[in-house]
């Protein structure tokens, strides 16, 4: 069977996505390979249609347990023979899956690194030869480089395969790495002349917005009226936060459910386990929360305080719209964040040359005036040729330049200077803002000159301009407890030196004006075209219906892309249905009659 007839038969599909049969092409030739395609690219496809296409048994390297079940229930609802091995599986569940594979029933089979190469890995190892291993695939192969964002020790013994296979081909994937990760990976595997593939960075269905940290409550409270019913994940930075800010969702009318290290492990597996079967639509977490999340329809992500790098941004972020369909990030940050992440890194003797400059690069970003989506894939390496994304908050036009953004700047320097440089950001917005509060006027701070300079920006534009201060480094934060703000030595120049102009741009967001309609993405407007959104809806009940009684996820049974088509072209035919995008000869069979009776209407 060729690679398209597979790609139609097991998942319903009709073409290739950028970069798919290039790197398919790659294992069915038996090269090695380095495969970079973002999350919603399509790279677990890369190694399971070849899989099924050549002889033997593929093995499949996954980090994480419920990554593994995930994709093996997906595969086997697709009609592909996969399976796992795995610590959390009963003795009888490893007996049968070894049988399986000396009676050769498997195409693919899932497991952790561990398994391979740790101790007592070579009866393992010695089981899987007893048939012919086709080729070795490894999953989120960032996890194996020391300049990746999820450093994982036991990775770096995965170049043992190749000595004990030596003929067969090794293949990484990964969804996000710089050209020096992806160095790191080809070297610390071995590849040997490794086809390495390189897809765009841009996820164009995602919408960028970021917002100064201020009243954060109510700030993700605006986010989540946008998605009432709708799935997604709010990351918090630490787990007190995420307690705390689940705790006050519930209290409020939100269902929504924690996780974090913290949690003992029943706890977090149900919580999870509930969020990927569609029983809550929330989930407030630690970045624990993450590589293990396969549910396809998240529409929105919040961050509420900024990661570590870029790159973490990316890999979160990412794990909204993974079915290729609108979806919002939302990245609430403040200069408190990057303080925080210093402390901590210095405290734990992790801080180097290399740490500092990611959390630079993510300072910048949140700081930044410009197109999201230009900032972001320009990190990785990319040249972004478009003048217009049409989905972040700057092209959308919720942003404005402040017209004399030097003026505003040496304002706040000069504040910062005459409170004594010993206050924190609020302090210094107080001041400026002209409040009437007890802080202010038990310091004789409504006597300085400064007093009230800027009473008519809001509390957000003030932090807002502080946070692009501090990224342009005219600002810096020191204390320990308590941030405050000090000006560094440009800040300084800038302050004294009336005569000089830089090139200083600043941004806000725009103030509501109730005459003006807010702009939408293209990619929300043109998504929904043509599509029946009563039909929709009783279609995802009917999917939800069938996955309770399977026991398995909703995203297993159809994507929302999958169903969104079928509400748009109203097939009603069996042979129409099976030319659907994501149907496939499988689900036809198996759901057809079902899908047939809610488009008429007969249910």
């Amino acid at each position: 069977m060729t690679l398209p007839d597979i790609l139609e038969r097991y998942w319903g599909y009709s073409s290739f996505r950028p970069l798919q049969q290039e790197a398919m092409d790659a294992v069915l030739a038996g090269r090695d390979s380095l495969l970079v395609l973002p999350t919603g690219g399509g790279k677990s496809l890369c190694f399971q249609a070849p899989a099924i296409a050549r002889d033997g048994l593929a093995i499949v390297v996954s980090p994480l347990i419920s990554l593994m079940k995930d994709q093996v229930d997906t595969l086997v609802g697709n009609g592909v023979a996969a399976a796992c091995y795995n610590s959390s599986m009963p003795s009888e569940r490893k007996s049968e899956v070894s049988r399986g594979v000396r009676d050769g029933k498997y195409r693919l089979l899932y497991v952790a690194p561990e398994r391979l190469v740790g101790d007592g890995g070579d009866g393992f190892l010695s089981m899987l030869e007893s048939k012919p291993v086709s080729f070795v695939a490894i999953d989120e192969a960032h996890c194996i480089s020391q300049w990746g964002h999820d450093f994982r020790p036991e990775y770096r013994q995965l170049a043992r395969l190749r000595e004990r296979w030596p003929s067969v081909s090794l293949h990484a994937y990964t969804a996000t790495a710089t050209a020096r990760v992806r160095k790191d990976i080809i070297a610390q595997l071995g590849l040997r002349d490794a086809a390495e593939m390189v897809g765009s960075f841009d996820r164009p269905n995602l919408v960028y917005r970021v917002l100064a940290r201020s009243t954060l409550k109510a700030q993700i409270l605006e986010v989540l009226e946008r998605h009432r019913g709708q799935a997604g994940i709010i990351y918090c930075t630490s787990r007190k936060e995420v307690d705390n800010l689940s705790q006050w969702l519930n209290d409020t009318g939100w269902r929504a459910r924690p996780y974090h290290a913290g949690l003992p492990d029943e706890q977090r597996h149900r919580n999870q386990d509930a969020f990927l079967n569609e029983e809550v639509d929330l989930v407030v977490a630690t970045v624990a929360f993450g590589m293990g999340i396969d549910r396809s329809d998240v529409r929105f992500v919040v961050h509420a305080g900024a990661p570590q790098s870029l790159e973490h941004y990316q890999q979160e972020s990412g794990r909204a719209g993974r079915d290729g369909l609108e979806a919002e990030c939302v990245l609430i940050a403040s200069g408190a964040d990057f303080l925080k992440w210093r402390v901590m890194l210095e405290k734990n003797g992790e801080m180097s040359d290399a740490r500092r400059g990611l959390l630079r690069d993510m300072e910048r970003y949140a700081a930044s005036v410009g197109c999201r989506h230009k900032r972001l894939v320009g990190y990785f390496g990319e040249a972004f040729s478009k003048d217009d994304c049409g989905a972040c908050d700057y092209c959308l036009g919720e942003l404005e330049t402040v017209a004399d953004a030097v003026t505003v700047a040496r304002k706040i320097l000069s504040c910062v200077a005459r409170v004594g440089q010993r206050f924190g950001a609020a302090h210094v917005a107080n001041v400026l803002r002209g409040s009437d509060s007890e802080q202010v006027r038990s310091r004789g701070h409504h006597e300085l000159s400064v007093f009230g300079l800027m009473k008519d920006a809001t509390i957000d534009e003030m932090r807002g301009y502080i946070d692009q201060l501090l990224a342009h480094g005219l600002l810096q934060q020191g204390g320990d407890e308590y941030p405050i703000l000090q000006l560094t030595a440009e800040g300084l120049a800038l302050l004294k030196d009336a005569a000089a102009e830089p090139s200083l741009s600043l941004a806000r967001q725009k103030r509501p004006d109730k005459n003006r309609l807010p702009k939408r993405a293209r990619v929300e407007t043109e998504s929904w075209e043509g599509v029946d959104r009563d039909l929709f809806e009783r279609l995802r009940a009917m999917r939800l219906q069938v996955a309770r009684k399977r026991g398995v996820p909703p995203y297993v049974i159809f994507h929302d892309t999958t169903l969104r088509e079928i509400a748009r072209l109203k097939p009603t035919t069996m042979d129409a249905l099976r030319h659907v995008y994501g149907v496939g000869a499988r689900k036809a069979d198996d759901l057809g009659e079902r899908v047939l009776q809610e488009v008429q209407g007969q249910t």
